[in-house]
């Protein structure tokens, strides 16, 4: 159990039969009436934030939250195929549970299972990633000065908008949280 006067961002509780992660908390002390805790909450499983208040006294159970390094294999259809480094064991996750996260992930990545009971919720990719354009439109020499960009599609198939500059065949460096592109790589 953790109280509200504890709450720091990133812990992760138990409130109305969910699990949120505490974006933002504020400990307000108004000039009449009692101290109050204003926090943010994201609900880990369908990614909603609410705003909800708290005593400082209130207690909440703290929820433990397991992340997993796993590598990611490969999918077939609406699976997707993760396998466990240290024991082999292998498990199948819905498009449901994985959603958009591994739309910058090649086959045989690490990436972070996120789950709490047991029950998958979220894939974490890494940070940063590097892959290669499959597709783009030829950039043209003297159109940069305006820091102009243009639609780039990377070998997992998603769509990054990248610099005038780069070309089909580069690889390219892009953080997986925003989808931008950083550099070459």
């Amino acid at each position: 159990m953790i109280s509200a006067g504890d709450f720091r961002n990133g812990i992760t509780i138990e409130l109305d039969n969910n699990i949120y992660q505490i974006i933002e908390f504020q400990h307000v002390k108004p000039g009449k009436g009692a101290a109050f805790v204003r926090t943010k909450l994201k609900n880990v499983k369908n990614g909603g934030v609410i705003e909800k208040t708290f005593r400082p006294t209130e207690k909440c159970p703290q929820a433990r939250i397991d992340r997993k390094d796993m590598q990611y294999l490969y999918s077939d259809g609406d699976l997707f195929h993760f396998m466990d480094v240290e024991s082999y064991e292998q498990i199948g996750l819905d498009e449901a549970s994985v959603g958009d996260s591994l739309k910058f992930v090649k086959e045989n990545v690490m990436v972070k299972v996120c789950s709490h009971n047991g029950n998958v919720f979220a894939i974490e990719p890494p940070l940063f990633v590097e892959l290669e354009i499959t597709d783009t439109e030829p950039g043209f020499k003297g159109d940069t000065a305006t820091g102009a960009t243009k639609p780039a599609v990377v070998e997992t198939g998603a769509t990054v908008y990248v610099p005038l500059f780069v070309d089909q065949n580069d690889v390219i460096k892009i953080d997986t949280r925003t989808g931008e592109y950083l550099s070459r790589a």
